[in-house]
């Protein structure tokens, strides 16, 4: 049987101490890569670590600090493969008017997942190995808004636009995003069973997705070699009902 794809590479993933980003890590390290964890705390970073084990390095990195997202790429060297799944959730639950829309903090709400996104890809990419590739998350308010989410809406949006001028411009590493519906990590699962029903009761699949199973569209986009600028959603089919 030929070795998987991903079998020796090195993956960093940005955001992997916990959620989706940790169950990336861990498939990734099942089928032979060698995987860099980075997230803002270093007690979120030794915790994941223990988890992982063999095979898993980990760091801090503060993604709206630009020197320090410099300094991150700059130790690290070559690797194959970035995955950006940071995620700061303040302000994304949306449900104030407009007239009650506080600016700055919708302006915060860029800071982590788009433009700390961005401070990565521009300090990272240079760093990608022939062949290797990197891959954004948003998520699934940019196809089903949510009245009083204009704000986490757009900035979703933002993303995926984002995906698709980065994969023109820094071709030929390729650019994605994945767009995961709800997932039953640590932020959710502790979700009252009636507004979890509320959520999935009109989907195809009416349930949350597991990690491991929304991880699996980031290890396809990493291992296709023919794919790029391409969104891939992973919402249980809520985006066609």
């Amino acid at each position: 049987m030929a070795a998987d794809p991903l079998h020796g590479k090195k993956v960093v993933i940005v955001g992997g101490t916990s959620g989706i980003g940790f169950a990336v890590a861990e498939a990734a390290l099942e089928r032979g890569a060698k995987v860099v964890v980075a997230s803002s705390q270093q007690a979120g970073v030794d915790a994941a670590l223990g988890r992982l084990g063999k095979g898993a390095e980990g760091s801090t990195l503060n993604v709206t600090d630009e020197g320090d997202v410099a300094g991150f790429f700059e130790r690290l060297g070559a690797f194959d493969h970035l995955v950006f799944t940071a995620g700061d959730w303040a302000g994304m639950g949306g449900g104030s008017s407009l007239a009650e829309l506080d600016l700055s903090a919708a302006k915060a709400a860029f800071g982590v997942r788009f433009w700390g996104a961005l401070a990565v890809v521009k300090h990272g990419y240079g760093k990608i190995a022939e062949g290797g590739s990197i891959t954004l998350t948003d998520g699934m308010l940019a196809h089903r808004p949510r009245k009083g989410a204009p704000v986490s809406t757009a900035m979703l949006g933002a993303i995926e636009s984002l995906t698709q001028a980065l994969a023109v411009d820094l071709a030929p590493v390729r650019v994605n995003a994945v767009c995961p519906g709800l997932g039953m990590t640590e932020r959710s699962s502790g979700m009252p069973e009636a507004l979890l029903q509320r959520f999935t009761a009109r989907l195809p699949l009416p349930r949350g997705g597991d990690p491991a199973e929304i991880a699996e569209a980031y290890l396809y986009l990493m291992r296709g070699g023919y794919t790029t600028g391409q969104v891939l959603l992973v919402d249980g089919g809520g985006s066609i009902v």
